[in-house]
């Protein structure tokens, strides 16, 4: 099946720090065509919304977020409506969002939790994710005018779920199930570019360089079973150190580089590509 970029690009409905839309393709110039994509860390889903697969296995270790899209493949009309009540004037206010954020992090409930993430994502600060080592959701108020409700994406992202699997596992898990010839696209949390930097996590158990070096391993062994897989971080050293099986393309990217927005510079991508050695 092609890989080719969609006709007209679409945006994901959630916001995603990290998220892939500008990047597309740049990252399908380097995936190469297969019968089904994987992807073991699917954040925003930007690459899935903007391919052309026949197929779709979509992972992420963030249980709200996978529970978010389940529910949105198989339910989208009741998900999108019950998602709109909550996009109103009243709940747009710092005393409204705490309450809704502390109902989220109380309830088990996962259709309830779903509906509130995507609320907690449009309302609170700068779209972040981030959990507490309690796994309780903890991104402030964002005071935004007018949160926008994604309905036209909400409904194509449902539409094109209709080809996907969704499941919530851990890359290596992942990795051990991967179907047929598959192509696998990596978007792992990046690597800090200095030692003082640092990311946030965003889920409870964060991804370490202990796990960098595993996902590089993994893929390469992956190609020893008939499989192309294509990892994207920072252009580092150690990135470079860690990718050495793989074939390596850099480009430059226009992104924010310290928490004020208005600081912005180019950071160098990496793409790590393995090959299929069947």
């Amino acid at each position: 099946m092609s890989k080719q970029v969609t006709a007209k690009k679409q945006r994901a409905f959630l916001k995603w720090a990290g998220g892939k839309f500008n990047l597309v393709e740049a990252i399908t110039g380097h995936l190469p065509a297969a019968d089904v994509l994987v992807e073991p860390f699917v954040g925003a889903g930007s690459v899935f919304l903007n391919t052309d697969y026949s197929r779709y296995l979509l992972n992420d270790i963030n249980a709200d977020l996978i529970h978010l899209y389940q529910f949105l493949q198989t339910k989208p009309v009741q998900m999108i409506a019950d998602a709109r009540m909550f996009f109103t004037e009243g709940n747009n206010d710092k005393t409204s969002y705490l309450a809704i954020r502390q109902q989220f992090n109380q309830t088990a409930d996962p259709y309830l939790r779903s509906l509130q993430f995507l609320y907690l994502n449009r309302h609170c600060y700068n779209g972040l994710c981030r959990y507490n080592q309690s796994g309780l959701f903890n991104v402030p108020f964002g005071s935004y005018k007018k949160p926008y409700f994604p309905e036209a994406e909400l409904v194509a992202f449902a539409e094109k779920a209709t080809r996907a699997t969704f499941v919530c596992l851990n890359y290596q898990q992942l990795f051990a199930q991967l179907p047929t010839g598959a192509a696998v696209y990596c978007d792992p949390p990046y690597v800090p570019l200095s030692k003082t930097a640092s990311f946030t996590s965003y889920a409870k158990n964060s991804f370490n360089l202990d796990d960098q070096a595993d996902l590089a391993s993994l893929s390469e062994q992956a190609t020893l079973q008939g499989h192309h897989v294509l990892i994207s971080n920072h252009d580092t050293s150690w990135t470079r150190k860690i990718y050495q099986g793989a074939e390596l393309h850099s480009i430059q990217v226009g992104r924010s580089i310290s928490q004020k927005g208005s600081s912005r510079g180019k950071v160098a991508e990496l793409f790590a590509l393995y090959r299929s050695r069947k």
